[in-house]
């Protein structure tokens, strides 16, 4: 039979302590208008909330204390990302920067970018987008065209990247680009950068949804000139940077709770019907959501101890997917729905609109599910 294993991580005194001070801060947060816990989500911009988040140390405190980070456990750095999903907390500003950009430099970055990025992402005031996707290479990132070739100092990028989360408001984008011919090994030959999006030959183009909300963005590069400090890890090798980046992306607990308020949304709109209509509903989402809360809590786990987690990054994003599209689905049979937002819409109106109209995303963003899969049956040998 073929298994695959899903650690236990130690949730220690040190991250229940750090989760009780954030959520501390949180309360006085909501209750001096900061953010609408209702209205929020971890993919919202909102550089002054990161900045506060930073000044009280809740980025980057898993990272080293070497590179300005609080030196605590995974366990602490897992559940201080959970309590602000939770909380819905705006988290978009620093969020990507955090969980994948600050790791990969540590992991390849040169010692300049070291020194002059890391400190300022743990204070919240640096932001970063995730430049793979392209208009004609999306989940087939093999194909991706975006190119650079070498000069004096540095290279000349050329081509696009499209539905880059916040691209249009980052401070510095990673991208992939092919530094040298295609050859028989199509993952080959493919290099990883760090773009200061203040550039020259850099065109951003803001990309509005069904929500009108311009949460993604395309870039457009023509001989952008990145230096050679800024190079993520050997020339040539880049394949395998981005896949080490994936296992942050797809399996932290941001994929499990962007759908969390409407859950409680739901709770609390059922309760107060004063009958168990639901009840049974509502039980089955909670139990799914602690088996998957426990399998992304394993992955952390792994990541802290230097060990492959490829394979269980990617079930966890698959399942959390699925388990992310069911609440609002699950709502909308179970109360009488109208879409809504604004004046006169209550709580649970507002926070299932939300979650109706972005929901169609949440299946493609981090890889489609038709990849993910393919990850799974390629990483647990039926293929």
């Amino acid at each position: 039979m073929l298994t695959t294993e899903f650690a236990p991580l130690n949730i220690d005194d040190e991250a229940r302590k750090e989760q009780a001070r954030l959520r501390a801060f949180l309360r006085r947060e909501v209750a001096a208008g900061s953010f609408d816990p209702m209205m929020s989500s971890w993919t919202d911009f909102d550089a002054d909330f990161s900045r506060k988040l930073g000044r009280e140390g809740f980025i980057g405190v898993s990272l080293s204390k070497e590179h300005g980070g609080g030196g605590k456990s995974f366990a602490t750095r897992h559940l201080v990302m959970e309590e602000l999903l939770a909380s819905g907390a705006p988290c978009g500003a620093h969020w990507m920067a955090e969980r994948q950009s600050a790791m990969q430099i540590i992991r390849f970055g040169s010692d300049k970018v070291q020194r002059e990025i890391l400190p300022r992402i743990v204070a919240g005031t640096c932001f970063f987008g995730i430049g793979v996707s392209e208009p004609n290479a999306g989940s087939d990132l093999a194909s991706a065209k975006t190119s650079a070739r070498k000069v004096d100092g540095g290279w000349l990028i050329n081509g696009a990247k499209i539905w880059t989360t916040n691209g249009h408001k980052t401070d510095y984008l990673l991208v992939l680009a092919r530094t040298s011919p295609q050859g028989d090994k199509r993952h080959e030959g493919f290099t990883q950068f760090i773009v200061d999006m203040k550039s020259s030959g850099i065109e951003v183009r803001p990309i509005r949804d069904i929500n009108n909300d311009a949460e993604f963005a395309e870039e457009v590069f023509s001989d952008c000139f990145v230096p050679d400090d800024y190079v993520l890890g050997e020339v040539g090798k880049g394949w395998d940077v981005v896949l080490s980046e994936l296992v942050f992306e797809r399996a932290g607990p941001d994929r499990l709770l962007t759908s969390f308020q409407t859950l409680q949304a739901l709770e609390t709109k059922l309760a107060k019907k004063g009958a168990n209509e639901g009840t049974r509903e509502i039980g089955r989402l909670v139990a799914h959501l602690s088996t998957l809360r426990q399998m992304s809590l394993s992955v952390s786990s792994l990541i802290e101890n230097g060990r492959p987690a490829n394979l269980q990054a990617s079930l966890v994003k698959d399942l959390g997917a699925k388990f992310e599209r069911e609440i609002p689905e699950r709502a909308r049979e179970l109360v009488d729905f109208i879409p809504r937002r604004g004046a006169g819409a209550d709580a649970f109106t507002q926070s299932l609109t939300q979650s109706v109209m972005r929901a169609p995303s949440w299946s493609i963003r981090g890889g489609a599910r038709e990849i993910l899969r393919s990850v799974i049956a390629r990483e647990l040998g039926l293929r």
